[in-house]
């Protein structure tokens, strides 16, 4: 197979924009949530709620006008979505059958099958409650002793999640950010119950992943299988990328500056046509302001910036600095990188003071060739940085820390 061979300016605009985030925002309403989740493939989710949660930020970069609550919406009223794992992310519902095949290898999961093959009487207690009560959560049992583990301290909870885990629980709802589990048959719409097997399980998330990331270079594609809990050994690997390139599910990409193989959809080449001719692909027209007229700001968990990707993309350095000590951090506390145009040229490190309704921005750190004087950028930015201060309903905006001067006098007129 001849790879294709693309441009790093049109690989940069292929990763984003397969991901909703370029050249603008094209989705709208509460269908719009669930088509750009399903557009994403994935949505990781986090309960820190510093100025928005990283899953709802990331919802606002891609749905013109989102409104957090679309997203229990559309996941728990509407069984669209369903959310799983340790990483935690919302799975399009079709996608259950799948992740159930991996369910049956409990070799996967070692800490919390032991769990289970230990403490049946609890696992029994707990299902018998829900069977019996509905849908409940970690509060409303006592737990019968304590336990040292960071998914709880009760055996109780740890007996919640390994049975989420095992797939007969899965969430009925939250609260909050609090689960509430019911048995998976009164959960699961029927048309998806059913176990996939392990060659439809592995068909499906080798297509998956490569879609969730766009490009990926053919050796990180076995290890990014991790993204679904996957493992192949390295001969399945070779068999299933062979087949996968055979049946043209994969094309070779080779990007400008690397030396690796890339693997892309095949039916993703069109996009990529368009975007190497200059163009945007017609699906992608944005519904709102472009990213040059109106910046966006990227989620920490952000699949196109977190994880290194950041670096990889776009040349730009990227930490998610949450759990580091205060004297150990570069930038900020909850800082987000700044898309405009099809670049990250900033990070601001935001912060809602809610008792004020007030949209503190404790650091602003500019790139060096970000055009900080260009009054068009600062017009971008004064403009998304309102949208953000009302999606996160904010009363007014602190901008102190934006500097330099010239640059916060200017976006001031967007923010009254």
């Amino acid at each position: 197979m001849t790879p294709i061979s693309i441009s790093k300016t049109t690989y940069k605009r292929f990763i984003i924009g397969r991901q909703g985030l370029w050249p603008g925002r094209r989705f709208a309403g509460k269908n719009g949530v669930a088509a750009a989740i399903r557009n994403s493939e994935a949505l990781q989710l986090d309960p820190l709620n510093v100025v928005a949660r990283s899953q709802e930020i990331a919802l606002w970069g891609r749905v013109l006008d989102f409104r957090p609550e679309h997203l229990y919406q559309v996941a728990y009223d509407e069984r669209q979505f369903f959310d799983y794992g340790g990483g935690l992310f919302f799975y399009p519902m079709e996608d259950f059958p799948y992740w159930r095949a991996g369910m049956q290898h409990p070799e996967l999961y070692p800490r919390w099958t032991n769990f289970i093959a230990e403490h049946p009487e609890v696992l029994t207690q707990v299902l018998d409650a829900i069977r019996e009560r509905g849908p409940l959560g970690n509060r409303d049992f006592e737990g019968n002793q304590a336990v040292k583990s960071y998914r709880g301290r009760k055996d109780t909870a740890l007996a919640l999640y390994s049975l989420w885990l095992k797939g007969e629980l899965m969430v009925h709802h939250r609260q909050g950010f609090d689960r509430y589990y019911d048995l998976r048959e009164r959960v699961l719409p029927p048309q998806h119950d059913r176990i996939a097997s392990d060659q439809e399980a592995l068909d499906r998330f080798s297509r998956k992943v490569v879609a969730f990331l766009g490009l990926t270079r053919e050796k990180r594609w076995p290890r990014n299988l991790l993204f679904f809990d996957m493992q192949v050994s390295p001969e399945q690997a070779k068999t299933q990328l062979a087949a996968l390139y055979e049946q043209n599910v994969f094309t070779k990409v080779n990007v400008e500056g690397s030396k690796d193989d890339w693997v892309v959809l095949s039916s993703d080449i069109p996009l990529l046509e368009t975007i190497a001719n200059g163009e945007i692909p017609a699906a992608w027209t944005p519904l709102g302001p472009s990213t040059l007229d109106e910046v966006t700001f990227l989620a920490p968990l952000e699949i196109v910036s977190a994880r290194g990707r950041a670096k990889e993309v776009f040349g730009f350095d990227y930490i998610w600095e949450v759990y580091k000590p205060l004297e150990l951090r570069r930038w900020g506390y909850y800082t987000l990188p700044i898309l405009y145009g099809d670049n990250l040229v900033a990070r601001l490190d935001p912060k809602l003071e809610r008792k004020t309704g007030t949209l503190k921005i404790n650091g602003f750190w500019l790139e060096d060739n970000a055009p900080a004087d260009d009054p068009a950028f600062a017009d971008a930015l004064g403009k998304g940085l309102a949208r953000f201060a009302a999606f996160v309903g904010a009363r007014q905006v602190d901008v102190t820390f934006i500097q330099p001067q010239k640059l916060q006098d200017h976006i001031q007129k967007f923010l009254k």
